[in-house]
């Protein structure tokens, strides 16, 4: 009982504090006042506003503060909000859809999958599932969802759940770029091609309400850390169906009023481009150990607007540093400054539709232009590495033996070959990439270098994430700037985004010899036997060079001294419940 007292009172204070900024902020529009998301106020940007207006809005902003106070709750400005930098806008909320590190982030503090790992040791640990059962043949699994498991809306978490979800994620037509991830489920790949329409036979079921039995295509031992990503999440089945076919993207249920959730918190408020308001959720199983009231998503793609932000108190959290600012941070304030591993590789993408990148020379020499060690030392100078295999080095202890290479002759020979002497006749190509000072700076670099090696012109072409996400699935890009943060720690969480047809390709490249030895690594397992398979298909991988890896990065980003609870980790994970704010004061 006093469990459900606590809750309800938490959930009045919520629903008090999200009516006091409306309230607050219809009453304000026509005196133009900016508001923090906490209820406070800076100054208008510009023009001249009637100082009556300015001041009764800052009266009502008491008013409201001081009747929510005497009613139980405490003021808008005391809650605990944690603001957050988080580079772009989200595609969507929608964990089925969507593919990016901005996403990773905001999921992770909506929704929650059967586990969740520890963000020190990296171990996974209970999450809706209480506990689990392998058996000894390390393909079946039998998990036990918890009684108090419920959705933001108070639905229970169901076994049935989990079952509509993985069956929404690998239907053909919702066309989830993260589909093949479920290829370990016994005739998973089968259905999400198409070969197999009767879901029935694919390996998920629910034995009842809180047990949800699980038969893979083969033994994977990373298979509980798989849990903590996106694509295995649940949506409540009600709320999807309700707003549309469940394999339609974009029906609005993800939307404020409608969005529903199970994770330790949920929606308030999303305005695009703006801010991603979420709150504690009082139906979350562990609800007494979320730490803060709401944290604040901030979308700003300026590194440095978003350094500005944090020196003047506005953010908590970054995404990033400006590159120029890392040694000011380092010399006088290096307590705010997180330089740490990341599991990460930065490289480049070629469209292999159309020329002239549909030639595998010119591919070649526009790799082996690239002095990927002059870029880490001389260009970043952040702990980056130059990157000569797809897969960082020791990644679960594995590290690629074939390595692409720097070599200026060779570069000029194979493009004189392709019918370039000189870069003669070249045609005109475009690096892509997305509004972010860092990605621009190495743009720029290997823009140069490419001139200077190869005597060929780039343009760059900047855009929108979201746009530039576009871009890269419809194929309509010459080059294009990326990375892949590990979504688990094992290699082949790298390889498989070029299986033909993968919704991470995006380069058009399709290789019967690639695809086989990704196949046969999911299947053996014999440990020595898998790596090999790993070993030929990074190899082939390389050698027909799709991509090019350019460098291992680093996290890098600013923390405020009152941000505690944060464990830094080599894959970036935030549980973002664990986070809170210790008064300085």
């Amino acid at each position: 009982m006093r469990r459900f007292v606590r809750l309800g009172r938490l959930g009045v204070r919520q629903r008090a504090a999200a009516l006091l900024r409306k309230l607050a902020s219809v009453a304000c529009i026509q005196a133009r006042c900016v508001h923090t998301g906490d209820g406070s106020q800076l100054p208008p940007k510009s023009g001249s506003y009637a100082p009556a207006l300015q001041g009764g809005c800052a009266a009502l902003l008491f008013v409201f503060a001081a009747l929510l106070s005497g009613c139980g709750g405490r003021p808008v400005s005391d809650e605990m909000v944690i603001r957050a930098g988080n580079r772009s806008e989200v595609q969507d909320l929608d964990p089925h859809v969507v593919s990016g590190i901005a996403e990773f982030r905001a999921l992770g503090a909506l929704f929650e999958g059967l586990a969740r790992v520890n963000p020190e040791t990296l171990e996974p640990e209970p999450g809706v599932a209480a506990s689990w059962d392998i058996a000894p043949d390390g393909v079946h699994y039998t998990f036990h969802l918890r009684d108090d498991a419920r959705w933001s809306n108070g639905d229970p978490v169901r076994a049935q759940d989990f079952v509509f979800s993985w069956r929404r994620m690998l239907s053909p037509a919702l066309a989830s770029e993260y589909a093949y991830m479920l290829h370990v489920l016994k005739n998973g790949r089968a259905y999400n091609e198409g070969g197999l329409t009767d879901f029935d036979q694919v390996g998920v079921h629910a034995l009842d309400d809180q047990t949800l039995a699980v038969e893979l295509e083969s033994p994977t031992p990373y298979f509980l850390s798989m849990q903590v990503h996106f694509s295995w999440f649940p949506v409540n089945p009600g709320v999807v169906e309700a707003a549309g076919p469940i394999d339609r993207r974009g029906t609005g249920w993800t939307s404020n009023g409608k969005h529903v959730g199970n994770g330790p918190y949920m929606l308030e408020d999303w305005r695009p481009d703006e801010v991603l308001r979420v709150v504690r959720n009082p139906n979350y199983w562990d609800a007494e150990h979320v730490r803060a009231d709401a944290v604040e998503f901030y979308p700003i793609s300026n590194e440095q607007t978003e350094e500005r932000e944090f020196r003047s108190g506005k953010l908590d959290l970054t995404y990033s540093v400006p590159i120029h600012r890392i040694p000011v941070y380092q010399a006088e304030q290096p307590e705010v400054l997180v330089i740490a591993p990341y599991v990460q590789t930065y490289y480049y993408r070629f469209n292999l539709s159309r020329p002239p990148f549909d030639d595998a020379r010119v591919r070649e020499a526009f790799s082996l232009a690239i002095d990927r060690e002059r870029l880490a030392s001389e260009v970043l100078k952040a702990g980056e590495r130059p990157a000569y295999s797809f897969t960082p080095p020791d990644t679960a202890g594995y590290t690629a033996e074939y390595r692409v290479g720097q070599d200026g002759d060779k570069a000029r020979a194979l493009l004189a070959e392709a019918g370039y002497p000189g870069g003669k006749g070249f045609p005109r190509v475009e690096i892509l990439y997305n509004t972010a000072e860092f990605d621009k700076v190495i743009s720029e670099a290997v823009q140069q270098m490419w001139k200077e090696e190869l005597g060929v012109e780039s343009g760059l072409r900047n855009q929108d994430y979201k746009v530039y996400l576009d871009a890269m699935s419809a194929l309509d890009y010459d080059i294009a700037r990326s990375t892949w943060l590990a979504d688990v720690m094992d290699p082949i969480n790298f390889l498989e985004c070029f299986l033909t047809g993968s919704g991470n390709n995006r380069t058009g490249y399709s290789s019967e010899a690639f695809d086989g030895h990704i196949r046969a690594a999911y299947a053996e397992p014999d440990a020595a036997k898998r790596e090999a398979d790993l070993q030929a298909a990074e190899k082939q991988l390389l050698q027909d060079a799709p991509i090019t890896p350019v460098l291992y990065m680093t996290q890098k980003f600013l923390k405020a001294e009152r941000l505690k609870g944060l464990e830094t980790n080599s894959l970036g994970y935030i549980r973002w419940q664990d986070l809170y704010i210790e008064d300085t004061k």
